[in-house]
């Protein structure tokens, strides 16, 4: 039969920690009904200044485990996690935010295929989270599903089931309140298969310790460094597309005003040139820089990173494969835009309708230039990954599967 272990961290909380540990030990008998024979709860006190590690001490069932200093919400699950001795490893805050009653379903749907159970709090019936911090999680839910191509409806819930032994895949984990949201990147970019069951939300007990600015910034900031380490193409590719949309909108604007017979340009025309100018270049230079940085994270890991901006190939030959004959093309281009321009002006045209062809080759032939280098730089860590991945294959690890190359544009 399959044991649970409930980790609660609590740093200064003797209003709320008798009632949220009672409710979790009266899940017993529920719990067995869900298949879950033993049930191990574990309090960490973290440095509390209060009577919460009094208080913890005194309830039958309840295995207190004390940090003399406070060392953040995260670390103290963390503790937690190394002392458990469930098959699956649960937590909740010990607020009285979170439902315990709750844990019986959770547990069934993690001995039902799911590896990481989270108790979505955006899709229960009966939720009094405060707007602010409704709409944070709405944010971060949202963002979380579009770099990680994976549907997520809460991303921060402090209320999860787990299999111990997918551990080793979610570490390593931050010690602060940002443990949450970088647990579930880390477990949608390692593959875990996760699921969400709907929970109730109450009013907590006690004074809140989550600063909607200070730690809501540090939820983006661990999220998309999360993201980094598995996927940087996914957080470039989509700001360089962004950004090279601007630069077509811009180099189709400019065209059409030319078709229409108009040549001087008014103070607005030339500062929307000179942003679309460089929107475009910026663009591209982070959608290859998302690239590069893939194949590093490959090389780093040790192993192919099947990721990519959209999950799958988009063409049958990788986009970075084609830089060299694109940048050499570009720069050729460029070359004849400017001799044309230079015979154009020595016959006699006027600058003013010259300038846009300068314009053009000028970006044609840095455009072209940059990629040519991204294609060098691409092609010696694409060997290199590739060799590291035959080495590790032939060492036997059953880790990898020895097939060089990284899905980098898609």
């Amino acid at each position: 039969m399959t044991a649970l272990t409930v980790v609660i961290p609590a740093f200064n909380e003797e209003s709320g920690i008798a009632e949220i540990a009672e409710r979790v030990l009266a899940t017993r008998e529920s719990l067995l009904k869900a298949g879950v024979a033993e049930l191990e709860l574990l309090v960490i006190d973290d440095g509390s200044a209060d009577k919460t590690a009094h208080i913890a001490g005194g309830i039958a069932g309840v295995h207190l485990i004390q940090h003399l200093q406070n060392k953040g919400y995260g670390a103290a699950l963390k503790t937690g996690f190394n002392r458990a001795r469930g098959d699956l490893i649960g937590f909740l805050d010990a607020d009285g935010t979170y439902p315990p009653e709750y844990f019986p379903q959770l547990c069934t749907v993690a001995m039902n295929g799911a590896e990481l159970v989270i108790g979505t709090r955006m899709a229960g019936a009966d939720s009094r989270m405060p707007v602010t911090r409704r709409a944070g999680n709405i944010f971060f839910a949202r963002l979380l599903s579009l770099v990680g191509r994976h549907q997520v409806t809460d991303s921060a819930s402090g209320m999860r089931v787990f299999r111990r032994q997918i551990l080793d895949r979610l570490y390593p984990l931050p010690d602060g309140l940002n443990l949450t949201p970088v647990m579930s990147t880390r477990a949608i970019h390692e593959g875990i298969q996760v699921a969400e069951v709907p929970i109730p939300y109450s009013e907590r007990v006690g004074r809140s310790k989550l600063s909607v600015v200070h730690d809501g910034s540090l939820f983006l900031r661990s999220m998309l460094w999360t993201v980094l380490q598995y996927n940087p193409v996914r957080v470039f590719g989509l700001l360089g597309l962004v950004g090279i949309s601007i630069g077509l909108l811009c180099v189709l604007a400019l065209v059409f005003m030319r078709l229409s017979g108009i040549t001087v340009l008014t103070s607005w025309d030339v500062i929307a040139l000179y942003a679309g100018t460089v929107a475009g270049m910026v663009g591209v230079n982070l959608f290859m820089l998302g690239i590069l940085f893939n194949y590093l994270v490959a090389l780093f890991r040790g192993r192919p990173v099947e990721q990519g901006m959209f999950g799958k190939p988009l063409l049958a030959v990788p986009l970075d494969r084609h830089f060299g004959w694109l940048g050499i093309t570009s720069i050729l281009i460029g070359l004849s835009i400017a001799i044309i321009a230079s015979l154009l002006g020595i016959r006699g045209w006027d600058m003013g309708r010259l300038w846009l062809y300068g314009l053009a080759s000028a970006m044609l032939i840095l455009l072209g230039v940059e990629l040519v280098i991204f294609w060098l730089v691409m092609r010696v860590l694409d060997e290199l990954n590739t060799q590291a991945v035959r080495e590790t294959w032939l060492a036997g690890s059953p880790k990898y599967d020895g097939v060089g190359g990284v899905n980098r544009d898609g």
